[in-house]
C-alpha cells in the first residue's frame, strides 16, 4: 500500500518508528498531487521546496531523538483564506491575486509547532462565497468521486484534496457549511467547531460571527488530531473561549440519545433521506435511542442567514478598494470615484451579488425591516435547539439534502444554489458544533450525516461520529 495513502496518526505513526521517512512520505504525495491534480484542481498554490525541506528537518530530529510534535510529518492542504507567512493567500480572488502575508494564522502557528507539514494552499469559492467551489478565480474543483460534479463549497479545494489522497487532512473555514458541505460531497469528515473553540485571528474575514476554522480528514481520527492541536485560548482572538485547554479523544459511548430532525428529511432528495434513515438504523443498532423531533422555526434559518452573512460581508471587503489591498491598476487617467468603482468590479459575480445584498439590509429604512429581523430569528433558533438538547444528547440528519450535482448546473441560478446551505446554515447561527461523516451512497455518489450537539459539547458529537463511523465502514477515497 502506497505511504501517500495513510491516515494522519498512521503517517505520525510510521515517521516516528522510521518505518518510512517523512521525506519519502511528503515525496510520495507531489508525485500523487502532479497525476490527479490535472483531474480535480484542488490547489491554488503547492509548497514543495519548503515542504520537503521541513520533513528533511522532522527527519533529523528523529534520528537525534528530539520531541517531534503530535502531527509529526502529517502532510495538510490549507484553505487559502488563511494566513501562512511568505505563502500567498488569494482568497482565490483578483484582489489578492499577489499577496503574501507577514504572519503566520494562529492555527497555523500552532500546527507547524506540532510537526504538521503544509504542502500547499486549498481553492476556495472567491472569500469563501459559495457553495460548489465554481466561484474560483482558479476554476472549479471538482469531485473525485465523478469529476462532472462539483466539490462542495466553500472548502472544496480541502475537502478534495484529502478524498483524491493528495494529503491527509486539510483546514478549511465554516460559515454557512463550508466544511460540511464538500465533506458530505465528497465522503470525508468535516467538523465545524463551537464558536470560540478555534481562534479566527488569521483567518481573512467573510462573516465574523458566524465563521469558525475547522479540520477536514478521512476518518474521525483524523480530525480529532488536528482539533486538539488548534483548539484553545488565543489572546489574539478574543471571541475564543478563555478556558483550560480541551483535549478530545476516540470512544464508543452507548446509550446516546439522538434526535433526528425531521424537518432535513423531510426536505431532502429520497435517496438522501433514505441513507440517513439507515444511519439512525445503524446508531440504534448501536445502542443509542434514536426519534424523530421538529425544529420549527428552521423554516426561517436560511433566509435569516444570508440576511446576516451578507451584510457582515458588504462590511469586511469594503477595505478590497486596491489602495489598501489590490492588484496592480495604473490609476492614471481616473478620477477617485470612477478608479474604485473599475477596480471593484473585479469581484467576481457572486462576491459582488452578496455585498450588494448586504449593504441593502443594513441601509436606512431596512436595516430593522431585514437585519434586526434576521438577529431575531437567529435568537429563536437558538432558544429552540437549546431546549431540544436538554432531551438529546446530539441532533442528526443530511448534511446536505441532495447529491453532488454537475458543474454549471446551479450558477446561473442563485437562489436555487442558496438552497442546498439549509441544513448547515443551523449550526452557524446558533454557534453550536456539528461535523458531517460519511453515511454511504446514493445513485453512486457520497451521501453525509450531519451530528450536531450543544455548545462545546464536542466530545459527545464526537463518540456519536465515531461511534457511526467504525459500524458503518464507508468508503472514503474513489480510483483517480
Amino acid at each position: 500500500m502506497p505511504i501517500y495513502t495513510l491516515e494522519a496518526g498512521q503517517v505520525v505513526q510510521g515517521i516516528k518508528s522510521k518505518e518510512f521517512s517523512a521525506e519519502e512520505y511528503i515525496s510520495q504525495l507531489f508525485e500523487r498531487i502532479e497525476k490527479v491534480e490535472p483531474k480535480v484542481n484542488a490547489f491554488v498554490t503547492l509548497n514543495k521546496e519548503e515542504g520537503l525541506d521541513r520533513a528533511r528537518r522532522l527527519d533529523k530530529k528523529i534520528r537525534d531523538g528530539e520531541q517531534s510534535g503530535p502531527l509529526a510529518g502529517v502532510a495538510l492542504s490549507i484553505k487559502d483564506n488563511i494566513c501562512t507567512k511568505g505563502m500567498k493567500t488569494t482568497c482565490s480572488s483578483k484582489m489578492l491575486e499577489s499577496y503574501i502575508p507577514a504572519y503566520d494564522a494562529t492555527v497555523i502557528k500552532r500546527l507547524m509547532a506540532a510537526g504538521a507539514i503544509i504542502i500547499g494552499k486549498a481553492n476556495l469559492d472567491e472569500f469563501a462565497m459559495g457553495s460548489t467551489t465554481e466561484f474560483s478565480r482558479h476554476g472549479p474543483t471538482r469531485n473525485p468521486w465523478d469529476i462532472s460534479r462539483v466539490s462542495g463549497g466553500s472548502s472544496g479545494g480541502s475537502a478534495a484534496s484529502v478524498a483524491a489522497l493528495e494529503c491527509a487532512a486539510s483546514l478549511g473555514s465554516d460559515t454557512g457549511g463550508s466544511v460540511r458541505c464538500p465533506a458530505s460531497f465528497c465522503s470525508v469528515v468535516g467538523l465545524k467547531p463551537t464558536y470560540g473553540l478555534v481562534s479566527r485571528f488569521g483567518l481573512v474575514s467573510y462573516a465574523n460571527s458566524l465563521e469558525q476554522i475547522g479540520p477536514v480528514g478521512r476518518t474521525v481520527s483524523d480530525v480529532v488530531s488536528i482539533l486538539n492541536v488548534i483548539a484553545g485560548f488565543d489572546e489574539n482572538d478574543h471571541t475564543t473561549t478563555n478556558s483550560s485547554k480541551p483535549t478530545y479523544s476516540l470512544q464508543e459511548r452507548k446509550g446516546l440519545r439522538v434526535g433526528l430532525i425531521k424537518e432535513f428529511t423531510e426536505g431532502a432528495d429520497p435517496g438522501v433521506s433514505k441513507m440517513i434513515y439507515k444511519a439512525a438504523e445503524t446508531l440504534e443498532k448501536q445502542g443509542c435511542k434514536c426519534e424523530e423531533v421538529s425544529l420549527p422555526s428552521v423554516q426561517y434559518a436560511l433566509a435569516s442567514y444570508y440576511t446576516i452573512a451578507t451584510a457582515e460581508a458588504s462590511s469586511n471587503l469594503a477595505r478590497y478598494d486596491n489602495i489598501r489591498y489590490g492588484f496592480d491598476m495604473n490609476p492614471e487617467g481616473y478620477e477617485w470615484n470612477s478608479y474604485f468603482a473599475r477596480a471593484r468590479s473585479n469581484f467576481g459575480d457572486e462576491a459582488k451579488r452578496r455585498i450588494i445584498v448586504g449593504s441593502y439590509v443594513l441601509s436606512s429604512g431596512y436595516y430593522g425591516k431585514y437585519y434586526l429581523k434576521a438577529h431575531q430569528v437567529r435568537s429563536l433558533l437558538k432558544r429552540e435547539m437549546e431546549t431540544l438538547f436538554k432531551k438529546y444528547d446530539v441532533l442528526i440528519g443530511p448534511t446536505m439534502p441532495i447529491l453532488p450535482f454537475k458543474i454549471g448546473e446551479r450558477i446561473d441560478d442563485p437562489l436555487k444554489m442558496y438552497l442546498v446551505d439549509i441544513d448547515t446554515v443551523v449550526a452557524n447561527l446558533t454557534g453550536m458544533p456539528a461535523i458531517s461523516v460519511p453515511a454511504g451512497f446514493a445513485d453512486g455518489l457520497p451521501v453525509g450525516l450531519q451530528i450536531m450537539a450543544d455548545q462545546f459539547a464536542e466530545q459527545t458529537m464526537l463518540d456519536v461520529a465515531y461511534l457511526f463511523e467504525q459500524a458503518a465502514k464507508v468508503q472514503r477515497s474513489p480510483e483517480l
